[in-house]
């Protein structure tokens, strides 16, 4: 059924754009339909009652793409967007906002593959640096390195707690070759130089303190629950339910 042509639905058309497809008794849109919205963006799939309602393909006129469920006008369950600067996400959504395990490849070819809360990396995931081959391995809260993790290179690796996306506190590294070095990174500062109002300017650096050489140990980091931990694992049950 297309709205082309036709006066009932003139009003309709104004508010919500041109569509084409099925409507059920009330005249609602209803069934498989494309709708051409007024914006310039276009969906073609389902509809339930009014409302984008199952599979579907969202076109938005800056070129992203969304191609999965809706729930009620919402993108819910699984689908992949494509953006128009090239990454792409593909994986689990909540009531628009990606949210449980999902697939990120960014424009510059790395990935993050792991859990998502709120539109970030939040949980566990592993995130791919397309140009060294490197990647990191570990947990994540709101966006940062946060927690237990570890540098994964192509012939050894490091093993610590991260703090705000830097190592923290001890931590080892492990080679291939089968032996380990402990130690710990600690932040230093770098000369301090003069700003424009007088006031002093540095930058903190990360110096690795080494302590021994041993052979392969077992690791058990140290695992501490903040506050902001726990207010975010509280949101994710909130979320489950």
């Amino acid at each position: 059924m297309s709205d082309v042509g036709s006066d009932e639905f003139d009003d309709e058309r104004s508010k919500l754009g041109e569509y084409e497809g099925d409507r059920n008794e009330a005249g609602e849109r209803h069934g498989v339909g494309k709708a051409v919205l007024p914006n310039g963006d276009v969906y073609e799939g389902q509809y339930g009652n009014g409302k984008r309602h199952g599979q579907g393909t969202y076109v938005f006129k800056n070129g992203s793409r969304y191609v999965g469920d809706y729930y009620q006008n919402m993108k819910h369950g699984q689908g992949t967007f494509y953006y128009s600067d090239g990454s792409k996400y593909e994986g689990s959504w909540v009531e628009d906002v990606r949210q449980g395990h999902g697939v990120y490849t960014y424009s510059n070819g790395d990935t993050y593959d792991g859990k998502w809360l709120h539109h970030v990396r939040h949980g566990q995931g592993v995130y791919h640096y397309r140009d060294t081959g490197s990647k990191y391995k570990g947990s994540w809260v709101n966006g940062q390195m946060e927690s237990a993790g570890e540098y994964i290179h192509s012939n050894h690796r490091y093993k610590s707690n991260f703090v705000n996306n830097y190592p923290s506190g001890p931590g080892k590294f492990v080679f291939d070759i089968g032996c380990e070095q402990h130690g710990e990174y600690q932040q230093t500062e770098q000369d301090k130089a003069e700003g424009e109002w007088g006031e002093l300017a540095s930058t903190a650096v990360l110096k690795w303190i080494p302590k021994c050489i041993t052979g392969l140990t077992p690791w058990t980091p140290v695992q501490e629950t903040t506050a902001l931990e726990t207010e975010t694992a509280s949101a994710e049950e909130e979320a489950d339910n």
